[in-house]
């Protein structure tokens, strides 16, 4: 990138360090390779699903909820009743138990005896979940369905402990999970073919281009026209029908197509970590860049006023505290001038890093090139 600078100004000197760092993504036109079509997305109807319930975690060491919370109470309660013990919910003293809110994810074409990840919360005032065991929590769907059967001692990557108005805490003690802690018994099917006997294959990232190509592919590799690409997420295929088809071969011989996508120039800037990442294809148009650096401090300082001297005062004679400020503004000698020509922003990004540029400074410059329509990308700020 052909970039000089009139003359190395003060203002490039940084003020404070702050931690830069540019990543730069290989241009689609030099180092891109083609992708399969599973990389690209997934089939309509491939989806999770959601389960939640709520139960309880026993076996804590009076670290759960307070007498006071009703909801513990009266789970509690009810949960000894189903084993024949009659126990009012007022009666109800105990601190080793808590009442927590249970969720696991139900993945497609699951089987009943599926085992699944459970991560389980404090739904109460417990002080920790650590040394529970939640016991038989039914999860349910959306549709109120009970899909699986929760149970088993938490995992609780944290500690609270506390004595003598000392407490030592780490991480989150009142979450958990129970690996494999939930057992399916209701297996789930994804409908991935619809009535009219068509496939919808979903793009993770919704683009024309990458729809007509991946149609292209599919009707190429399969020697028909069998797939049309409908707008930019989606592209319909027509499932072979007939007695004895499989589906699942076919299906495989779809995410094994091989395709170039059609990626859309982007620049994603992150101002917490100081990152940026940019397609080494994005290009600038020939722009010049001005940029200074103004410095003002305000110094203060504080004395005090007293009589000297005088042996005995008045009662209006007494020491008075003096604030003197005084503002110093330091400006550079002159702007740091670059100039950019046809190049891209990982050229533009690296030259401005060997001249010592903070990250605030950077993003603000990306910004001014990008309201001056010089920067042929979206510019993405988190």
């Amino acid at each position: 990138m052909r970039a000089w600078m009139s003359r190395r100004p003060r203002s490039m000197r940084l003020l404070l360090a702050l931690a830069f760092t540019c990543v730069v993504l290989p241009a689609p036109g030099v180092a891109d390779e083609e992708v399969r079509v599973k990389d690209l997305g997934k089939l309509q109807g491939w989806r999770d699903n959601a389960l939640s319930g709520y139960g309880l975690v026993t076996g804590l060491a009076g670290t759960g909820d307070s007498p006071g919370t009703q909801a513990t109470r009266q789970a509690l309660s009810n949960a000894l009743s189903a084993y024949g013990l009659n126990v009012a919910p007022e009666l109800v003293q105990s601190r080793n138990v808590a009442v927590v809110l249970v969720a696991a994810t139900l993945p497609p074409f699951v089987r009943e005896g599926d085992s699944l990840d459970v991560s389980v919360s404090s739904a109460g005032d417990a002080r920790s979940l650590v040394g529970g065991t939640l016991l038989l929590t039914p999860l349910k769907g959306p549709d109120g369905r009970v899909y699986a059967l929760a149970s088993g001692p938490l995992s609780v990557g944290g500690y609270r402990y506390a004595a003598n108005g000392n407490v030592m805490q780490k991480n989150h003690p009142t979450s958990g999970s129970i690996p494999n802690g939930a057992t399916v018994e209701v297996g789930v099917e994804a409908a991935l073919v619809r009535p009219d006997g068509h496939l919808t294959f979903l793009l993770a990232d919704p683009d024309f281009g990458t729809a007509s190509r991946v149609a292209e592919a599919i009707n190429r590799a399969l020697g028909q026209e069998v797939a049309e690409a409908r707008d930019a997420a989606g592209i319909d295929i027509r499932a072979p029908g007939g007695p004895g088809t499989k589906l699942v071969t076919f299906v495989a011989q779809l995410e094994t197509v091989m395709v170039k996508p059609d990626r859309r120039p982007r620049v994603v800037i992150d101002e917490r970590t100081g990152t940026v990442v940019a397609g080494a294809d994005v290009r600038i148009s020939k722009v010049a860049i001005s940029h200074g650096d103004l410095k003002v401090s305000v110094a203060t300082r504080n004395t005090a006023s007293q009589p000297s001297g005088v042996w005995q005062t008045g009662p209006g004679v007494r020491t008075t505290s003096v604030t003197n400020s005084r503002v110093e503004v330091a400006e550079a000698n002159g702007p740091g001038f670059l100039e950019a020509g046809s190049d891209t922003v990982a050229d533009l990004v690296q030259s401005l890093a060997r001249l010592k540029t903070n990250t605030r400074d950077v993003i603000s410059i990306l910004r001014a090139i990008k309201a001056a329509g010089a920067l042929h990308a979206e510019l993405i700020i988190r």
